[in-house]
């Protein structure tokens, strides 16, 4: 996963999340990572169009998203 994360970092490439807020509610978010800590990730969410910090011990999956450069593609 921090594989992923860091590319994303790197490359400014979007990724699809799994995500556990603390109360317990899941959500999938498609997101580019801003910066990489210890135990927090900040990114920009394209699902409130804002920059969010996210626990990654909360992260429940994380893989390579069709977005590209926050464009949908449709097939």
């Amino acid at each position: 996963m921090k594989s992923l994360l860091n590319r994303s970092l790197n490359e400014k490439s979007v990724l699809d999340m799994i995500y556990m807020k603390n109360d317990g509610t899941v959500s999938k978010r498609a997101i580019i990572v801003h910066q990489l800590k210890q135990q927090y990730v900040r990114a920009f969410c394209f699902s409130s169009r804002q920059t969010k910090t996210f626990r990654i011990d909360n992260i429940l999956a994380v893989a390579p998203s069709c977005y590209k450069r926050g464009i949908s593609s449709y097939a």
